[in-house]
């Protein structure tokens, strides 16, 4: 014998579905990590996320970057302590990862060394898979994150 669910008043209406609004990295500098994406994806700080004035206390602990054109797209949670992931060893896995993909090669190439120029490390090289060249970075609180041609 099956059981059919339970009708609730609202079946016939349509329910609106969870909108993804932004993805969080945890980290135990905000700031710092906002400033990695902030530079490296071209982003821009909510209103009245902007660093202080120089010289005045940053106590950020949530931050949020949006897309130029006013979309969210990343936040930064700051933690007291962070367990970095030791992928491919999969003692910590990765858990989470972000793609970032490049019109061609060069471009990969170029935005390869502007991550590494602004603390990232290289995790992984496959620059010369014909089908798919990507490279896996670490940004500096250790996230793993994929750019590739797409």
């Amino acid at each position: 014998m099956t059981t059919q669910p339970e009708s609730r008043p609202d079946e016939g209406a349509e329910m609106p579905l969870p909108r993804l609004c932004q993805t969080v990295l945890d980290t135990t500098d905000a700031r710092g990590l906002a400033e990695f994406y902030r530079q490296l994806l071209g982003l821009v700080y909510r209103p009245g996320d902007e660093p202080p004035a120089e010289g005045e206390p940053d106590d950020a602990d949530w931050l949020v970057l949006r897309q130029p054109d006013g979309g969210r797209a990343l936040a930064f949670q700051e933690v007291e302590r962070l367990t970095p992931t030791t992928w491919p060893d999969d003692e910590v896995p990765m858990q989470l990862h972000v793609d970032c993909t490049v019109p061609d090669v060069a471009a990969l190439d170029v935005n390869l060394r502007r991550a590494l120029d602004l603390g990232g490390r290289l995790v992984l090289d496959r620059s010369q898979d014909p089908d798919e060249p990507l490279y896996v970075v670490a940004d500096p609180a250790g996230h793993p994150f994929c750019m590739f041609v797409g």
